[in-house]
């Protein structure tokens, strides 16, 4: 799988593949960000087109606007340019360095936080326990104001722990925390964002990796320490579950 024939992606986004072809799909993602990329922007037409086609009895907007990266030898190109007429204008190289520097949105650095707050503590990593699932998705949902649900992440080893409320930026936080059998843990941060959609997009602070993308108002964040390559396929498939609208209660 791989190469230039993109119909395993197309089939990938629509979740018409075999057990055996997704296991070589997620393969391909974690190793091709140019193929990664491609099915985020087959996920965001689906979105698109079902939003423009739904029932007009769903009151529910579903609008997801996509923006592309901008490859390097781009922006290069145009960071010269400008760094090029700062010169002229008397201005320093650093304004230049400062506007090309985009800075995570703030609920992607709140999860990263929380991450590392929460992931390491032994005898209360979560407040409310997987064993009691309905109740944690039903407390958080109706603090949070929306229908919540928790992505499944058993095919990568990653059992659902349980999760916790937190203080978002403007109002409160979900936080779910999952681990494997070796104790490595993952957590997915959700939070009420502006109603603008986040592209798809890698934070990175220290050994910690944070991939994060929002719709609808809502912002989710999925935060483990991993490589980019081992968690980008996770959170392109949590991305998948979570992608329905989420819905004001």
């Amino acid at each position: 799988m791989g190469g230039t024939d993109l119909r395993p992606l197309s089939a990938f986004a629509d979740n018409e593949l075999s057990a055996s072809e997704r296991a070589a799909a997620l393969h391909w993602l974690a190793t091709d960000l140019g193929a990664a990329e491609r099915v985020g922007d087959y996920r965001a037409q689906k979105a698109a087109l079902a939003a423009l086609f739904r029932d007009p009895r769903d009151d529910a907007r579903c609008i997801v606007v996509r923006r592309r990266f901008t490859p390097w030898w781009r922006q290069a190109g145009l960071a010269a340019s400008c760094m090029a007429i700062g010169v002229a204008l008397g201005s320093s190289s650093g304004w230049v360095s400062a506007n090309f520097a985009a800075a995570p949105p703030v609920f992607a650095e709140r999860a990263d936080i929380a991450f590392a707050v929460y992931a390491p503590e032994k005898r209360h990593p979560v407040e409310v326990a997987a064993l009691q699932r309905d109740q944690l998705v039903n407390w958080l949902s109706r603090r949070l104001d929306r229908q919540l649900t928790v992505a499944s992440l058993r095919e990568y080893g990653y059992s659902l722990m349980g999760g916790r409320l937190l203080p978002g930026e403007s109002g409160p936080a979900a936080q779910f925390m999952y681990q494997n059998t070796a104790g490595a843990r993952l957590t997915m941060y959700v939070a009420a964002i502006p109603k603008d959609a986040t592209a798809f997009r890698l934070f990175r602070d220290g050994n910690r990796s944070t991939f994060y993308w929002g719709s609808q108002g809502t912002g989710c964040a999925l935060t483990g320490q991993l490589s980019e390559a081992q968690l980008r396929p996770m959170a392109i498939d949590a991305c998948s579950m979570l992608g329905q609208p989420f819905k004001r209660r």
